[in-house]
């Protein structure tokens, strides 16, 4: 049995969900419809803002002596690494289970938190 046979066999997908803008708002796609994220304006602010600077420690560089760090100082739109973001099965289940109400004590949803995570995640080691 191949692995496509044994990811279908557990009821896992290889496809990939995007990520889209409408109207002022972020939502992944689903089996079932887009998935609401949270606002744009929410998510760029949680990212650091609409820019991203790319950057190396000393430490880095030092431990990865042959990494190549040209791409040090480009910046990147935050906004157009969010569309570039493709999601998994897994992920989207996942943040369908995360809420979307704000708690009192914080700034974003859970949901939104979930997926600004994997936004900065992105940001620091580029999409996969």
């Amino acid at each position: 049995m191949g692995h496509l046979d044994t990811l279908v066999r557990l009821g896992l997908s290889m496809d990939r969900y995007e990520t889209f803008v409408e109207d002022g708002t972020v939502y992944v796609g689903s089996d079932d419809g887009p998935l609401e994220v949270a606002p744009l304006e929410d998510i760029v602010a949680a990212a650091g803002g609409p820019a991203w600077t790319i950057t190396y420690s000393e430490a880095e560089k030092e431990r990865y002596a042959g990494m190549d760090t040209s791409d040090e100082g480009l910046v990147v739109d935050v906004v157009d690494m969010l569309h570039a973001m493709t999601h998994s099965q897994r992920f989207v289940d996942t943040l369908a289970a995360h809420p979307t109400a704000v708690p009192a004590d914080d700034t974003i949803s859970p949901r939104a938190g979930l997926f600004v995570g994997k936004l900065l995640e992105n940001l620091e080691h580029g999409v996969a």
